[in-house]
């Protein structure tokens, strides 16, 4: 259990070391009930360099949400208005959710107006981190970068089945990482690290086997059943397995027709992340594949949609022109 101490230290490396909050920086700090100590620990560090936070509690529409996949995750006009006019935007809010939100609208608008924004991951009074730490992560995702520069092939396998062919050619990467530069995506932060792509919409082929977490199927940790999904052309035509895969083929068949486009593909690039959470995928040795929407945050991705639900395969192996850059889990460039 984290002390007040130990709490106020988490706050303080977010707002000085990651953000880089300044003086008179309209700070909005986004949040839950549950996670409401940590957003005002992170309220008092700004305060403390001489910002201006403002706390909003979305509690309501964190608790709609996990309960129906149809609630819609774009904010209220209100808070809509607080993040296009905020220069720094902390989100600390269940991370299921805070992953779904960085697809909406007010996120990108806020991006284009060159704010700083992330969500704060979970146990910020207890993370074993270093700067240090944080340096390797970015140097990671840095490496993975200049390996997969001018990428037109990437094939992805993994023990639990994934075998996945899939095209970048003309798409550049998204580089996601704990230090964040105004205007850039938005990412979890501290110990998240991902370099992220749109692959080309119609030219994924092969199979992908969710064996770590998936978002929206109403299941918090590790998967209980694996999910199997078939390929083809860009998109996901069978979703097999147990219960949760029929949840996620429930979920895509009740939204829009671009919801089973293949919209994203990232490689985790931290040491410091732990299997069974949401922030699993920023882990060192998975992936993440992601159904629906690419449009708003990945560069070059063309595919609009309301959903985004992400899952991850483990220990995977990654050929780039069939140049192998990761061995099962193992960074070898």
């Amino acid at each position: 259990m984290y002390s007040f101490t130990t709490l106020v230290k988490g706050a303080r490396l977010i707002v000085e070391e990651c953000m880089k909050v300044e003086e008179n920086d309209a700070v909005l700090i986004i949040s839950d009930a549950r996670r409401l100590p940590e957003a005002q620990a992170l309220c008092g560090a700004c305060w403390a360099v001489g910002a201006r936070p403002v706390v909003v509690d979305v509690t309501p529409h964190v608790i709609a949400a996990s309960m129906s996949m149809k609630y819609p995750m774009e904010p209220p006009k209100n808070v809509a208005a607080a993040m296009v006019n905020s220069d720094v935007i902390l989100i600390t809010a269940a991370m299921e959710w805070a992953n779904r939100f960085a697809h909406v609208d007010p996120v990108r608008k806020s991006c284009q107006n060159g704010a700083k924004i992330a969500s704060v991951e979970e146990g910020m009074g207890e993370w074993d981190l270093s700067l240090d730490d944080i340096a390797a992560t970015v140097k990671r995702a840095e490496k993975i970068i200049e390996a997969m520069k001018g990428a037109k092939r990437v094939r992805v396998t993994a023990p639990g089945g994934t075998d996945l062919t899939i095209s970048l050619e003309g798409r550049p990467p998204l580089k996601v990482i704990p230090i964040k530069g105004k205007g850039e995506m938005m990412g979890p932060i501290p110990l998240w690290g991902e370099v992220a792509y749109a692959p080309v919409e119609d030219r994924s082929e092969g199979r992908i086997v969710f064996d770590g977490i998936m978002l929206g199927v109403g299941v918090p940790g590790n998967l209980k059943n694996s999910i199997d999904i078939t390929v083809e052309k860009g998109r996901a035509v069978k979703i097999e397995g147990g219960d949760e895969a029929k949840r996620l083929a429930d979920v895509v068949a009740g939204s829009d027709e671009n919801a089973n486009v293949i919209g994203e593909f990232a490689l985790g690039t931290s040491e410091k992340e732990e299997y069974g959470s949401p922030s699993e995928k920023g882990m060192l040795g998975t992936v993440h594949f992601a159904l629906g929407d690419n449009s708003h945050c990945y560069p070059g991705g063309k595919n609009v949609s309301r959903l985004h639900l992400d899952g991850t395969a483990r220990d995977i192996s990654v050929e780039v022109d069939k140049k192998k850059i990761i061995d099962t889990g193992k960074l070898v460039v």
